[in-house]
């Protein structure tokens, strides 16, 4: 299975290129519809993973993501697009589901839920992973290096499933070879708040807070779905840093 992974040099693109050193990795820039057409058309993938994205750039999220689902589908080749639990908002009580309807509350959400519309449409099959906070790789993540602050103050009522990165590298490979479309949730086992995990990943007592009310609250994962068509174990955060 010939795969291309863009946001390559990423934190999870880079688990994506460790577990399968023989993806395409070539660079363009994905605000450029005909650059991103000519490189897979050049290529000739038959699954792209789409991890690039920008937290400051929506364009890069929304346009670029467009175009990368649009080249995908006039190569034919399948299209895993990673998404976020931002999408939501955080005030429905209980795990977020994949038929539950996005209501993001920050720039970041809104331009990752216009993504997934946009690439949707683009690419009807496209698999649409939303995942949560992302950790646990041969270099710290932003989340661990800011844990490990202790200058940091962490939100207590900010609720998230923490996800090991080489779990969610070699679930999207899995996913990769099965024929999906649609929204699924690959995310950690275990909803804990943010000080909660920081607190896991530096071993001592973190400063906590309550968020401020425009953040976005418990926005857990049910992944169940995925955990079901997986051999990979989406393991809990407490489960591997304990």
């Amino acid at each position: 299975m010939r795969v291309h992974v863009t946001g390559a040099t990423g934190y999870l693109g880079r688990e994506l290129v460790r577990l399968r050193p023989d993806a395409t990795t070539e660079r363009v820039e994905v605000r450029d519809a005909a650059a991103v057409a000519e490189l897979l058309a050049r290529l000739r993938p038959e699954v792209v993973i789409h991890t690039a994205y920008r937290q400051d750039e929506p364009d890069v999220n929304t346009v670029g993501s467009e175009n990368v689902a649009r080249a995908a589908a006039a190569v034919g080749a399948r299209l895993i697009h990673l998404s976020t639990d931002v999408v939501y908002d955080g005030r429905k009580g209980s795990p977020y589901v994949e038929e539950d309807p996005l209501s993001p509350v920050t720039d970041y959400g809104r331009a990752k839920a216009e993504a997934e519309v946009r690439v949707a449409l683009a690419h009807p099959g496209a698999l649409l992973v939303r995942t949560s906070l992302i950790y646990g790789g041969e270099t710290p993540s932003k989340h661990e290096v800011a844990a490990r602050d202790p200058s940091s103050t962490f939100f207590t009522n900010e609720i998230r499933n923490p996800v090991q990165v080489g779990d969610l590298a070699a679930a999207l490979l899995e996913l990769a070879a099965l024929d999906l479309s649609g929204p699924l949730h690959v995310a950690g086992a275990d909803a804990v708040s943010r000080a909660a995990f920081a607190q896991l990943v530096a071993r001592r007592p973190v400063r906590g807070e309550p968020a401020r009310a425009a953040r976005p609250l418990d926005c857990s994962l049910d992944s169940s779905r995925a955990q079901a068509l997986l051999r990979t174990p989406l393991r809990g955060v407490c489960d591997v840093l304990r």
